[in-house]
């Protein structure tokens, strides 16, 4: 399992240039699920078209990145701006999957368990940021694919990743019955309890506790930026600009995906000194 034999006797540039640009076109594709998944549309029909003047992408129009570059951003039949995000999610996967690529070799278990993760983890970050929602056919969908592939998984196995999903759920269940029973508000969406259950499915109880820490850290100093950066647009615009560190809300999905991406691409890194003094 640990690599393709018929692939040994290509140069690993011509590999790793394959991979990357599977990568683009994947991400081509992502952008698909994020415009169409939270209204559960179809992914298939219809066929993709600009939503302002509904013009039909050609085939030539929808090459990854190249025809955004191309265009200059604009569709081609109204001149209307095309998001950016467009582009973005198609860079971010091609070089995710070189860097999952490159740190655990050409394998069967790359193809159908590592690149479909951070497939997910791409979708799940921008739907996150444009809706505040995480559709659970990704989140549950990608919990089973952990749980079925974990026992081919030699550094897992399905023990560990049974522990892990358990862990995951229960910790920010917990949390979020916790915050309503005191609070009477609910402060965490179901939609990230069954995501950490999922992320713990692939990377077991240690890989949800390195998630939790990574993704509090980022979020807390890109929250307190952020926070700030709000609190300076109100004083300039003739506001107070008073409490707005305590006003403002992003959405914890794509720090939770930053934790689980270092997590699954750097292992133990956070807790190996502790490990060695003990």
């Amino acid at each position: 399992m640990n690599s393709f034999f018929a692939f040994d006797l290509l140069p690993e540039w011509f590999l790793n240039a394959v991979v990357a640009c599977f990568g683009l076109v994947i991400g081509s594709f992502l952008n698909v699920v994020i415009a169409r998944l939270p209204d559960r549309k179809s992914l298939v029909r219809p066929p993709s078209s600009c939503p302002k003047c509904g013009h039909r992408i050609r085939w030539y129009e929808n090459i990854p990145v190249a025809s955004y570059l191309a265009l200059r951003g604009k569709c081609s039949g109204c001149r209307a701006p095309i998001s950016v995000r467009y582009p973005v999610v198609e860079l971010i996967t091609g070089l995710l999957f070189l860097a999952v690529k490159i740190r655990f070799g050409m394998s069967l278990l790359l193809v159908w368990r590592d690149l479909p993760f951070v497939a997910i983890l791409v979708a799940i970050t921008f739907i996150d940021l444009e809706t505040r929602l995480i559709p659970d056919p990704l989140s549950l969908g990608g919990l089973l694919l952990g749980l079925l592939s974990a026992g081919f998984t030699p550094e897992l196995g399905l023990v560990p990743a049974l522990e892990g999903a358990a862990l995951g759920f229960s910790l920010f269940y917990g949390i979020a019955w916790f915050y309503q029973w005191k609070t009477g508000r609910s402060g965490m969406g179901g939609g990230d309890i069954k995501f950490l259950a999922m992320l713990g499915s692939f990377l077991g109880p240690l890989g949800v506790l390195t998630t939790i820490f990574v993704s509090s850290v980022v979020g807390t100093v890109l929250g307190l930026a952020y926070a700030w950066v709000q609190q300076r647009r109100e004083k300039e615009a003739g506001g107070g600009g008073e409490g707005s560190l305590m006003k403002v809300s992003l959405p914890y999905g794509p720090f939770l995906v930053i934790g689980a991406l270092y997590a699954y691409l750097l292992g133990d890194l956070v807790w190996s000194p502790f490990m060695n003094l003990m």
